[in-house]
């Protein structure tokens, strides 16, 4: 499999926030979202096993790990194998997706990061809906918000998929510099909805464009 970069930092974003977490990022997207902070990982890397890999992410001594990209579900069969993999070896395992590939392929006991793309990302047209209809009860559901249409948009989705009834609740990520966070907090209160508001950490504590954090 081809792999961009495995490191070890704070995990910044879902429900895990604050916590330590071995990232491992795949190369290569099927998306150009226009606010994307990791276009590095659209080409190079370095071609690993999925045996090297697992012996690296052991060698930090952390039982949670993020498989991030890019987009993982691109090296499909290579990303299902590391994933089923970790999880036999007792970790908690997230696996944080772009939403335009079918995701109920990965384990079941893993925990999924379902980025469902706004209109500001350029993408929304290629969200797989039905990765909304297949979740399973710990998968997480995170939208990235540029600007007001992407949170109408985002409530709309919470509404017609009925996720304000489901726990872990649905995350509110703001665009880096894009929106002020104090407007997309008012948002999130007076539209009622059962939401986290999140911040990624790692931009805060180690800056907007540093890899490998």
């Amino acid at each position: 499999m081809r792999i961009t970069e495995i490191f070890y930092s704070i995990q910044g974003e879902s429900s895990f926030a604050g916590l330590p977490c071995v990232f491992v990022r795949l190369t290569w997207c099927n998306l150009r979202c226009s606010w994307c902070d990791s276009e590095y990982t659209f080409t190079g890397g370095t071609e690993m096993t999925v045996e090297d890999v697992i012996t690296q992410v052991h060698g930090y001594g952390c039982k949670l790990v993020e498989i991030t990209g890019g987009e993982p579900l691109v090296q499909k069969r290579e990303c299902t194998e590391l994933v089923t993999r970790l999880c036999d070896e007792g970790f908690t395992v997230l696996i944080e997706t772009g939403g335009g590939l079918d995701a109920s392929i990965l384990d079941a006991r893993a925990i999924k990061i379902l980025d469902v793309k706004c209109p500001g990302s350029g993408e929304a047209e290629r969200n797989f809906w039905p990765n909304l209809e297949r979740l399973n009860p710990q998968d997480e559901i995170k939208f990235v918000i540029k600007d007001r249409t992407d949170f109408d948009f985002a409530v709309g989705i919470i509404e017609k998929y009925r996720l304000n009834e489901r726990q872990p609740e649905v995350l509110f990520s703001p665009v880096w510099g894009a929106v002020e966070l104090k407007a997309l907090a008012e948002w999130i209160l007076q539209s009622k909805v059962h939401g986290r508001m999140q911040l990624q950490l790692h931009k805060y504590i180690w800056g907007p464009d540093v890899k490998g954090v």
